[in-house]
């Protein structure tokens, strides 16, 4: 079942073109990758699915509603939740009120307590961090928070925007192992990523996007081996 259908999407900065009609499907439950290079649309696609941006043209229909030119707080109530590119955290707010603002949608006391147990559970540092500021944190705490906060909003669907960009190996390591977890708890995600190699590792079907339109697809452990693929992202 598809929990994302994107069909045809385009999108503009002024008169630049920068997403020139793409399509492509999550399915429930599954990992979804979108790998490219720099500058190829990657961040603007993930933008325009959450509301960030709207589209020129196309169709984005999410778990069975069309969201398309939808504003991003009606999205994020449907149950996408974004990681954006860079992280961007709440710095001046403390560990424990950046998760409290991920469940700013659920109206019981006890399942906002329950989420974050689960979330803490996850990411023990930030058990040990609940009252530091979150702008003090190391970039890898940070982006722990990031997933964290998103996670507490229960999402039916979860955007990954670079998320080991600037990070240190071992913090990488980290990230893909909770996002290798995510998968086999069924959790539905679509991951833009530039470490190609680990994110078709971790995924189920892959998209490859060049200068604003999808140039191969398939699952992910197909991609990998494609010659093209190898010589362009994976050091072939």
């Amino acid at each position: 079942m598809s929990m994302l259908t994107v069909e045809r999407l385009e999108v503009a900065y002024g008169r630049t073109a920068a997403l020139k009609g793409i399509d492509l499907r999550v399915d429930e439950g599954k990992v979804v990758c979108l790998i490219g290079a720099n500058g190829a649309g990657k961040t603007t696609t993930m933008r325009a699915l959450s509301g960030l941006l709207r589209p020129a043209a196309g169709r984005i229909v999410f778990d069975g509603a069309d969201i398309t030119g939808m504003r991003a707080h009606r999205i994020a109530a449907l149950g996408m939740r974004h990681v954006p590119e860079g992280r961007q955290i709440f710095a001046g707010l403390t560990v424990a009120e950046n998760l409290s603002v991920g469940a700013w949608l659920e109206p019981m006391a006890a399942e906002r307590a329950r989420r974050r147990e689960e979330v803490l559970a996850r990411f023990p540092r930030l058990r040990e961090r609940l009252g530091q500021l979150a702008g003090s944190m190391s970039g890898g705490e940070q982006q722990m928070l990031a997933l964290g906060r998103a996670l507490m909003g229960a999402p039916k669907l979860l955007l990954l925007d670079e998320p080991s960009m600037g990070l240190a190996p071992l913090f990488v390591e980290e990230i893909f192992a909770i996002i290798a977890d995510l998968r086999r708890e069924g959790r539905t995600i679509l991951l833009v990523e530039q470490n190609a190699s680990a994110a078709l590792e971790v995924a189920d079907y892959a998209f490859v996007l060049e200068t604003g339109r999808i140039v191969l697809e398939g699952p992910a452990a197909e991609v990998a081996h494609d010659p093209a693929v190898v010589a362009a992202y994976l050091g072939g």
